[in-house]
């Protein structure tokens, strides 16, 4: 008796071994599938899905226009506040024929995103938009500050979103506005400076991009598959390519744009 008595006991024991092992690997495979890397996004139903990035250069062909001067006497405030000459932002290209400020995105990209939390700034300062180009998600705010000591006014004429124009007439003012549509190319604009001028892109989702100073971007995070992409400039037009993204690869995707 005392026998059997030792060999239920080792038995028992031995169960309850494997059973705290058996938990141990749930738990251990619960953290590996629940940990994404940085090539992943969360998919629309939630789920962790792998991505891939699309860079590229944009280049300007031919011969590069010489760069346009911003004359600013009409308001002595706005000159005062530079000391050399400021140009105009509607064609950056660089010594090697590289275009700043071209906004590149997917085009056809068929899912959704939630907006960000964070707004999207554009600022007024020196009597110049900053940035020149840039692109927020619908339902995203976009927040605009006045830093001049003097009176602007924010135009935005969108073509499928709501008009708007409302004045800023202290340093220091800022206004929020938000977009329910997609929309590609808001020209804003000050009336009161004629030469400040910002252009909106507004997207149902985050895969979009603007070229730095030396033409080059970077969209990470988009979701396998074959996509047309589209590169846009305010005075150069469109160009578009098909490019295939893979989990974890990089797609390339240059372009070449020209006076029309």
């Amino acid at each position: 008796m005392r026998l059997r008595h030792v060999l239920l006991l080792i038995n028992q024991l031995n169960q309850k071994k494997m059973k705290m092992n058996v938990i141990t690997s749930a738990v251990l495979l619960t953290l590996c599938l629940s940990t994404a890397t940085d090539s992943t996004y969360a998919g629309n139903n939630g789920n962790t899905v792998a991505g891939g990035s699309v860079s590229g250069t944009v280049k300007f062909e031919g011969t590069a226009p010489k760069p346009r001067p911003i004359n600013m006497v009409a308001d002595k405030v706005c000159a005062s506040q530079h000391t050399s000459t400021v140009f105009s932002e509607d064609a950056v290209i660089s010594s090697t024929n590289t275009l700043k400020n071209v906004f590149v995105y997917i085009k056809d990209f068929k899912g959704t995103a939630p907006a960000p939390k964070g707004a999207v700034s554009l600022t007024q300062s020196g009597c110049i938009y900053k940035p020149h180009v840039l692109g927020l998600m619908v339902g995203q705010k976009l927040e605009i500050t006045n830093d001049d000591a003097l009176l602007h006014n924010l135009h935005g004429t969108p073509s499928v979103n709501k008009e708007f124009n409302v004045g800023q007439p202290k340093k220091g003012m800022k206004n929020e506005f938000t977009f329910d549509k997609e929309e590609v190319g808001i020209p804003i604009k000050c009336d009161v400076h004629p030469w400040m001028k910002s252009y909106l892109h507004v997207l149902k989702h985050p895969y979009f991009a603007v070229t730095d100073e030396n033409g080059k971007f970077t969209i990470s995070g988009v979701p396998a598959g074959t996509y047309t992409v589209e590169a846009w400039h305010e005075k150069y037009g469109t160009k578009t390519m098909t490019i295939k993204v893979t989990d974890g690869g990089s797609a390339m995707a240059d372009f070449s744009m020209s006076k029309k």
